[in-house]
């Protein structure tokens, strides 16, 4: 799939470059006009989605949008498909992987062009900045969410283990946490479900570390000791029996959600983003809290920052942005629409919503917005560079050789750094 995405993003590329572009009217049609809107998601998603569509089209009878969803699987396939054929939705649905992807060949448009229809003012700027390259607002995010840890009450209760002070702990604090809660299951449970997995780890542990990932002009800068770090502190990690043993870390770090450790109740932490608290819930069935990160507290600034859960980008081709730029103000500023969607795309970024919709979330979601208002956060991290959105899987490889001590730690970094920097000059 990667591979046919590729290729179809190459054409993109080469469509992009030699094309205007659309004029960037801001003038609204009095004349009957249809909007394509693509996104991906499931069938509960599909059927909010098409309520707010309708209800924009009462307010708006002349605008009708028209529907194209797909699972995630395929929608980028096609997106890249329809975006080389010039044959682009006018609003799409897109993700901080491919955001640079799109917006550094001109296939997405500055939306600040469109602040006629579209106002950006009810977003907080550390939020609104994720949408951002080359100070061109290329997406504005729709929901919200935050790196933590997620603990099972009751597990820890089972076990009488206290829940930490989460508001001064440290990260030698949860490892010994870890084991004690291993320890006094009897091997039964891990006290973390896994560590040295994910881009969203490494990536706080470089900013408590007052380093980043890539720099401004979308170099890979992070330091090859602070991923030997985090794949070696894993490999420990397993090897004393906090998490798992390395073949069930592997077969659980591409598993389904539902198929986690946290949802089947095997290990009584886990790092997830904030907003999973209620699937995460729901699989369990068990009582769940968010704790926020450690080593928080003893850093110059936070790490914490927040991730958009999606973004709403239009199309640089579009023949009617102010139509597209007032139908994603709609989907991002208005009540209405908030009161719909609730937390499907995560909680809302605009601030006002998501205080209308506090009294309707359940107390899951409640507690995934309360936790947003409750962590402090730092700017952004650089968006992913055009040929990063392979990162996870890297990652993942070079975190297993160590894990099952195929390569040192300090190898598998280096190899990690190169690679990802590779594909990040092949695609430019």
């Amino acid at each position: 799939m990667r591979r046919l995405w590729a290729v179809a993003l190459a054409a993109v590329m080469a469509v992009s470059a030699c094309s205007s572009g659309s004029s960037g009217s801001t003038d609204l049609s009095d004349e009957p006009v249809t909007l394509r809107f693509t996104w991906w998601g499931s069938d509960a998603r599909h059927q909010r989605t098409q309520q707010v569509m309708d209800l924009f089209h009462k307010k708006h009878p002349n605008i009708t949008v028209k529907g194209e969803f797909k699972d995630w699987n395929g929608y980028w396939d096609s997106l890249a498909t329809t975006v080389a054929a010039n044959d682009a939705p006018d609003v799409i649905q897109m993700d901080e992987l491919y955001l640079a992807s799109y917006a550094d060949r001109g296939a997405l448009l500055d939306l600040k062009t469109q602040g006629e229809h579209l106002k950006l003012d009810g977003i907080d700027p550390k939020a609104l900045s994720t949408g951002v390259i080359d100070e061109k607002q290329y997406a504005v995010p729709v929901g919200l969410a935050s790196y933590s840890l997620v603990a099972n009450t009751d597990l820890f209760a089972k076990y009488g283990v206290p829940l930490p002070d989460d508001s001064t702990w440290t990260w030698d604090d949860l490892w010994a946490l870890g084991a004690r809660i291993s320890a006094a299951s009897g091997g039964k449970i891990s006290g973390l479900q896994s560590y040295g997995m994910d881009a969203g780890g490494l990536i706080i542990q470089a900013r408590q570390q007052g380093n980043s990932l890539y720099d401004e002009a979308g170099k890979v800068v992070i330091k090859p000791e602070i991923v030997a770090d985090y794949f070696s502190q894993g490999a420990r990690l397993s090897k004393e029996g906090v998490t798992p043993k390395p073949g069930l870390i592997i077969e659980q770090a591409t598993a389904t959600l539902d198929q986690s450790a946290t949802a089947t109740n095997t290990a009584a932490l886990g790092f997830w983003w904030n907003t999973q608290l209620t699937s995460l819930t729901k699989a369990s069935g068990q009582n769940l809290k968010l704790l926020k990160l450690p080593g928080e507290s003893t850093g110059a600034k936070p790490a914490a920052y927040y991730k958009p859960s999606m973004f709403w980008s239009i199309s640089s081709r579009s023949k009617h942005p102010a139509e597209a730029a007032l139908f994603v103000d709609f989907l991002a500023n208005s009540q209405e629409a908030g009161d719909i969607l609730l937390t499907d795309r995560g909680v809302p970024a605009n601030t006002s919503v998501r205080t209308a919709i506090a009294p309707k979330l359940a107390s899951t979601d409640k507690a995934a917005a309360d936790y947003l208002a409750a962590i402090k956060v730092s700017d952004p991290p650089r968006v992913t560079p055009n040929g990063g959105n392979a990162i996870d899987d890297s990652l993942r490889r070079h975190s297993e050789d160590v894990l099952f001590g195929r390569q040192p730690a300090d190898k598998a970094a280096a190899g990690f750094i190169a690679e990802l920097q590779q594909e990040i000059d092949s695609a430019s």
